[in-house]
């Protein structure tokens, strides 16, 4: 277990230097640095060339660009992602101050998606009138369709500005968190539900359930004690997907809805074309993606603690891969016993 905790530890530290380096070389390789690029976007006003020449070299932009890179790697290595070229203010300050509302938001919008698409899941697989199951399954689809600027839009003109329910803009209270929670977790929920409704209708042909069955246990049963553990592997899977469809939504969310957030800091930043504050939420949008996937490995022993043995047998990370359905049917039928 050791050795893969640290197997994976290297892995996120390679995802995140390859994350950064990637970022550096689309945004300072650009036919222009940051400063320059600053000063010719406003307005058309002409800038001193003096000024510009002073701005380059506090920020070391006159220095070769592997000189550059490196010193921007250990910096970054330290927490510290430079200082904005719009504001003044640290990188590291900017997304700090912009995070808790972001958190709060995605946080509210992850557990209502979880929820909601769960629930539609089970009901689907379970119940057993035609109509029902086929209506039901057809709504995650719809909802990964629908764009998520659009969802937003219409929540506006019906809660807010029709019926006058919940107020439209801002993040003052709990009452403005609403509509943008609602919209942030409708393609979220939509693809937990499509998941999960797939693999419960796999695991329902899976040997143990008959057996299960035939010991006189009942559907519900069934359904929440033994399919849904089974099921549920793939769900965490697409823990990192939806990590990003999150981050990704507030950006459209915040906008929408003028919630000052890490989605609008995004906006700002690139209407502003402020190269280092974009590449410091570059980097923490991949550092949450590595911490999410992270945790989600070693979460899966706790789920089946039969994938991890046998990839590690393998010698390889654990994915998810289902056990023979002998084997699920042996451990099954002995936990109904």
């Amino acid at each position: 277990m050791v050795r893969y905790l640290v197997s994976r530890v290297l892995q996120a530290a390679g995802v995140l230097w390859a994350a950064f380096t990637v970022s550096f070389g689309v945004l300072y390789l650009l036919p222009s640095d940051p400063v320059s690029m600053a000063a010719s976007a406003d307005n058309g006003t002409p800038v001193d060339a003096a000024a510009i020449a002073e701005l380059q070299a506090r920020y070391g932009l006159d220095q070769p660009v592997w000189t550059q890179y490196r010193n921007a790697l250990g910096s970054a290595i330290r927490g510290d992602f430079g200082t904005s070229i719009s504001t003044g203010q640290s990188v590291t300050d900017a997304i700090g101050a912009a995070l808790p509302s972001t958190v709060v938001l995605a946080s509210t919008a992850l557990t209502a998606a979880v929820v909601g698409g769960t629930a539609v899941a089970l009901l689907a697989t379970y119940t057993r009138i035609g109509w029902l199951r086929n209506a039901l399954l057809s709504v995650p689809p719809l909802g990964v369709a629908v764009p998520t600027f659009w969802v937003g839009l219409i929540l506006l003109q019906v809660f807010s500005f029709r019926l006058k329910l919940v107020p439209a803009f801002g993040d003052q209270s709990i009452e403005h968190l609403i509509l943008p929670a609602i919209t942030l977790a409708l393609p979220v929920s939509a693809v937990i539900a499509q998941v999960l409704a797939a693999s419960l209708t796999s695991t329902w042909r899976q040997p143990f359930i008959e057996a299960a069955r035939a010991k006189g246990a009942s559907r519900l049963r069934i359904q929440m004690r033994h399919a849904l553990r089974l099921s549920s592997i793939p769900a965490f899977t697409i823990a990192g997907v939806l990590v990003g469809s999150l981050l990704a939504g507030s950006v459209v969310v915040e906008t929408v809805f003028s919630r000052a957030g890490i989605g609008r800091l995004t906006q700002m930043s690139v209407m502003a074309q402020d190269i280092p504050v974009v590449q410091g939420i570059v980097v923490f949008s991949a550092a949450v993606f590595v911490l999410v996937n992270l945790a989600v490995d070693l979460l899966y022993p706790l789920i089946d603690p039969r994938i991890v043995g046998a990839r590690r047998r393998q010698g390889v990370a654990p994915e998810v891969e289902r056990a023979p359905a002998a084997h699920d049917a042996d451990l099954e039928v002995k936990a109904l016993v």
